[in-house]
């Protein structure tokens, strides 16, 4: 059961110790994962500004990687007029970030309101470059997420999570990066003037291949059935297509655009071109990916876009370029 909450309750220092000392198994993950009420929770807040959104819909989906320039990020956009925003890399509480609530902070500049999940609760501060920018050896809450943003109120919320096996979390993970939790979605039904459709803000798995990235996907779909049967869909985020696929990490080997076309899911919505950079976190990407998607249900595609994520100044603001579509119902 997922709870809808103002604010996420902090790991106590007696659940971290738990968290540090336990085995790196997908059993213990999957009993610590119990123990922690926020990856149960969504968090909502901000502003809503319209009763509700129009037919024709603005949607950016963007991975921020980490949300370290929220201000600038969400000024980045804001020529856009977005009417939703599909978050994915958002920081609360992190050293890295300067402790802030950076989905909170990109609501309020752009006047909407949000709905933030758990993807992770990271154990660490990340890896060397993302070091450079803490100015705190310690996380104050150490949340890692996707979140939902929008110009009209919430129907209902949810959170769904893709796996619970501690990919992230086992002896063989990132040591730059061990922390609990796992892929996940958050999951809004918002009104418009033809009626409400289910926004859909998710990250699929980095470290793995296409099977995986697949039976994420359709858990992904069965879990917006559950929540939003027979209703318009609009799914954007970071799948991480290509990943872990060799030679030559070609994204048209995925067999989760397929899965969601069997659904009655069309991939339309997503404008031609690669989506990633190099960033001050990531200086030298090894390659350039397509990665960034939009996949829609019962909306008609319209114009879209890649948004390159450097600002005026050249700086890049993640290393992910941000995607855009129009999506009518």
């Amino acid at each position: 059961m997922i709870a809808v909450v103002p604010a996420l309750p902090p790991v106590t220092d007696a659940e971290r110790q738990l968290l540090l000392s336990a085995p790196r198994s997908v059993d213990a993950h999957r009993a610590l994962m119990a123990t922690i009420p926020a990856m149960r929770m969504v968090q909502t807040g901000g502003t809503a500004i319209a009763p509700a959104l129009p037919r024709a819909l603005s949607v950016v989906a963007w991975n921020v990687e980490r949300g370290l320039f929220p201000e600038d990020s969400a000024a980045h956009i804001a020529h856009l007029a977005p009417d939703v925003v599909l978050l994915s890399e958002v920081d609360h509480g992190m050293a890295r970030t300067r402790q802030r609530h950076t989905t909170e902070v990109m609501a309020s500049r752009l006047g909407m309101t949000y709905a933030y999940g758990v993807e992770f609760h990271e154990l660490d501060l990340g890896g060397p470059t993302e070091r450079h920018f803490c100015q705190d050896e310690f996380n104050a809450l150490g949340w890692h997420g996707n979140a939902v943003l929008s110009r009209a109120p919430f129907d209902k919320v949810t959170l769904i999570r893709l796996d619970d096996h501690g990919h992230w979390f086992s002896a063989g993970a990132d040591p730059d990066q061990p922390r609990l939790g796992g892929r996940m979605a958050i999951a809004a039904v918002v009104p418009t003037a033809a009626g409400p459709v289910c926004v859909v803000s998710t990250h699929l798995e980095s470290n793995s291949g296409a099977d995986h990235r697949a039976g994420q996907m359709i858990g992904l779909l069965d879990g917006i059935d559950r929540f939003a049967p027979d209703m318009p869909v609009l799914i954007g985020g970071d799948l991480n297509t290509g990943n872990h696929i060799p030679p030559d990490f070609d994204w048209r080997q995925e067999s989760l655009f397929d899965a969601a076309r069997t659904r009655g899911y069309a991939w339309d919505f997503t404008a031609d071109g690669m989506t990633t950079r190099p960033s001050l976190i990531t200086p030298h990407p090894e390659r350039k990916m397509k990665l960034d998607w939009f996949a829609g249900r019962g909306l008609t595609p319209g114009k879209n876009a890649v948004i390159p994520s450097e600002d005026a100044d050249g700086l890049p603001l993640s290393d992910h370029d941000a995607v855009w579509t129009r999506a009518t119902l």
